[in-house]
């Protein structure tokens, strides 16, 4: 007889890395960490500066976009601007959220910092948008539906389904002409409804998969003086042309949120503009980022917030329209009112990233949800062993 083998002693898994354990903001990167993967050379450590800044004057941008577009029925000026500032503002978000997704993977942490980060905030600002517009818009009967992303909420249903496929995109050979691809189908495609605003999220996955494909060394590219540089002249002709184009197309294609037939067209010049659209925004967004400042600025710390001041501003964004401001004071119109309104949202939405609104808000931004999740086991072993 032979006497039994010894039962091997279980190994346990090593602890996470704190890096790991950083949640990652929704709107564009990360909150307090990367999600994997590293920064371009970050000149202290942890967070790179540079992110935070662009995702700070990309939120600002938004805000003024937001403010501006009351104004441009009026004024061609103005609708030149919006068309200009909507061609980049949210593929530089996009982009630089694909860029810290890519190391995303179904594991159990990163799972549950998706739906805590972007699934719950989801469902409580598409109920609270609901609320705020049957009381400010005199509307009872505007529906809560989670299948219908009102105003904002869309981009926390992209960002949901973006970062869950992924692993896909990682381990196909061409996945941004794969996803170009799909943009330019879905922008042909008025069959594929209303549902989670997926025209959305399927015309703007270039970007989030173009942010997976890149790397460190291509943000140090576009930082260049050489890039920067040529960025003047790029952005100058950009909104001339914008300036031309203003009476003479809807600012509707680069909301990018309904098919070619439904704006009036035909297929084939949908998917020439899908096509056009998505090399004018790289081009501009690269200008963008050359101007971003890599040092530590005074608003560094707010980049952390974007997510903050982007689903808040829009209470007041559509606050302004349902009470009629802009119809009750002529003098918004004119080129001082103009400047006025768009200093007075870069104010708002500022002071909406700041670490105080952060703290009062983090309940619905970022809740740790502990309760919901199940224990990992090997957490608890850890936790015995060293006790």
């Amino acid at each position: 007889m032979f006497s039994a083998a010894p039962t091997p002693r279980r190994v346990l898994p090593p602890a996470r890395a704190a890096a790991d354990s950083d949640r990652t903001e929704a709107t564009a990167g990360p909150s307090d960490g990367p999600e994997g993967a590293a920064p371009p050379a970050p000149k202290t450590g942890g967070r790179n500066p540079f992110f935070d800044n662009a995702k700070y004057l990309a939120i600002v941008l938004v805000a003024m976009g937001h403010s501006w577009e009351p104004l441009t029925d009026g004024s061609r000026a103005a609708e030149a601007l919006y068309m200009t500032v909507y061609t980049f503002h949210m593929p530089a978000f996009i982009i630089i959220s694909g860029y810290f997704s890519r190391s995303f993977d179904m594991r159990k942490d990163r799972l549950q910092r998706l739906v805590t980060g972007v699934a719950v905030p989801y469902v409580l600002f598409e109920t609270a948008y609901a609320f705020f517009k049957r009381w400010a818009d005199n509307d009872p009967g505007q529906p809560i539906s989670l299948l219908d992303p009102w105003f904002l909420t869309w981009f926390l249903v992209a960002l949901f389904i973006w970062r869950l496929t992924t692993p896909l995109w990682q381990i196909v050979r061409w996945p941004v002409p794969l996803a170009v691809a799909i943009a330019v189908l879905a922008s042909v495609s008025p069959d594929i409804g209303d549902d989670l605003d997926l025209q959305r999220v399927l015309q703007f996955l270039p970007f989030f998969v173009l942010g997976l494909s890149l790397r460190a060394e291509h943000f140090r590219w576009v930082q260049r003086r050489a890039v920067r540089i040529a960025s003047v002249p790029i952005f100058a002709a950009a909104l001339v042309m914008a300036y031309w184009a203003a009476p003479r197309m809807t600012s509707a294609w680069f909301y990018h949120r309904d098919s070619a037939q439904e704006l009036g067209t035909t297929w084939w010049i949908g998917a020439v503009m899908t096509l056009a659209l998505f090399g004018c925004s790289i081009v501009l967004t690269a200008c963008f980022f050359s101007w971003v400042p890599t040092r530590h600025t005074w608003f560094t710390v707010l980049g952390a917030g974007t997510l903050y001041g982007y689903l808040l501003h829009g209470f007041l964004a559509k606050g302004s329209r349902f009470w009629g401001w802009f119809d009750d004071y002529a003098w918004l119109h004119s080129p001082l009112g103009e400047v006025a309104v768009t200093l007075i949202a870069a104010g708002v939405v500022t002071a909406l990233c700041t670490p105080p609104v952060r703290r009062l808000f983090r309940f619905a931004m970022e809740p740790t949800m502990a309760w919901a999740f199940r224990k990992d086991p090997a957490d608890s072993a850890r936790a015995r062993v060293s006790a």
